[in-house]
Formats: structure tokens, C-alpha cells, sequence
């Protein structure tokens, strides 16, 4: 059987993989992403995330050429422009009052790489609607969301308190998540990690 490697910290990733009973160990990748956003500021949101994925893939694949390594990234648009994690949870309110009654988009990029090429990539967009939400609510939402208000982007966590500021999503549920499963699970079994 194909070794195989999340190149990821995302506890989320890794829960997702559990659960489908994939086997799989995790290996953080070295990868500085404020640099490559820097030096890349000319992709689009959508490019950005694969181009993330690509480069945390390689780093480890580098570090262990035997194994098949999956590297993934989403990012987050919203009005054309690429949003990132907030530093302090302080920075929410603002954020989700900019997103109340608008949609954005969530992109993910997925590449498996061995021996330090790749194999596979894939991308995928996913929309979501943000409900007019009361100001009630928000109140109430930040008091609650913990951890999730700067664990992703959006300052919300969509398999659990999060998904109550949604009226309507465009997208497959894994793909929200940061890992678009379905394709995944077609190209591990292709590369022999998961018997076809």
C-alpha cells in the first residue's frame, strides 16, 4: 500500500480523512505563506489557493520522496479580493458586518505530489450567501464562536456555529470544508493508496 501524507496542520483535513478511514499520517510542511502571497500578488484568489497547496505538497514530498504527499489550501474572496485569516479576534465583527447579505467564494486548491513533482491537482469554488443577519445575532455569534473566529478566514467554522450565517451555499459540502473529498478519494485510488 502507498504510504500517504497530509502536508497540513488543518485539524479539519485531517478529521475529514478520518472519517472517510483513509490512512494517512501528518507531516506540517515548512512553507511561509505571507512570502508566496507576497511574491505572487498578481494570481487570483482561486490560483492563490492551488499555488498554496502545490507548495506545501512539494516541501514535504522533497522530504519524503517515497510517500504520496497532499498538500491543500483554501482561500477566500470576497468582492474580487483575497481575504486572510484575522489576527485577533477583536478584527470579527468587522469582518462579518462586511460579509452580511453578500456572498463570497471559498477556494480550494488540492495537489498530490511524489518524488517532488505532481501528480494530481485540483481546484474548486464553492459560493456562499451570507444571511442578513441581525445585529442580535452577530452579538450573540461572537460570544460564541470561540476558536473559530480566527481559525479560517471567514471567522466561522461551516460544520458547526457557523453555518447559522448562511441562507444559501453553491458547493459541495467537503469542498466548504477545504477538502473537496469526492475527487480526492478518485485520485487515491488511481496513485494505490486506496484500493479501486
Amino acid at each position: 500500500m502507498t504510504r500517504f501524507v497530509l502536508a497540513s496542520g488543518s485539524q479539519i483535513r485531517r478529521q475529514v480523512l478520518e472519517n472517510a478511514e483513509i490512512p494517512f499520517e501528518v507531516i506540517r510542511p515548512d512553507v511561509d505563506e505571507a512570502v508566496i502571497k507576497a511574491e505572487r500578488s498578481d494570481l487570483s484568489p482561486a490560483d492563490m489557493a492551488l499555488v498554496l497547496g502545490k507548495a506545501k505538497s512539494e516541501a514535504v514530498s522533497r522530504q519524503h520522496p517515497d510517500a504520496l504527499v497532499l498538500g491543500a489550501d483554501q482561500t477566500m474572496e470576497l468582492d474580487g479580493q483575497l481575504l486572510d485569516k484575522l489576527p485577533d479576534a477583536a478584527l470579527a465583527r468587522d469582518r462579518l458586518l462586511s460579509m452580511r447579505g453578500r456572498p463570497h467564494q471559498l477556494h480550494s486548491g488540492l495537489a498530490l505530489y511524489r518524488n517532488g513533482q505532481p501528480v494530481w491537482t485540483h481546484q474548486q469554488t464553492s459560493t456562499l450567501h451570507v444571511r442578513d443577519f441581525s445585529d442580535e445575532f452577530l452579538d450573540s455569534y461572537l460570544e460564541r464562536a470561540g476558536f473559530a473566529l480566527t481559525a479560517s478566514v471567514g471567522a466561522y467554522a461551516f460544520e458547526g456555529l457557523g453555518a447559522q450565517l448562511f441562507e444559501r451555499v453553491e458547493g459541495d459540502y467537503y469542498a466548504i470544508l477545504g477538502l473537496p473529498l469526492v475527487p480526492l478519494l478518485h485520485a487515491l485510488r488511481q496513485e494505490g493508496v486506496l484500493v479501486s
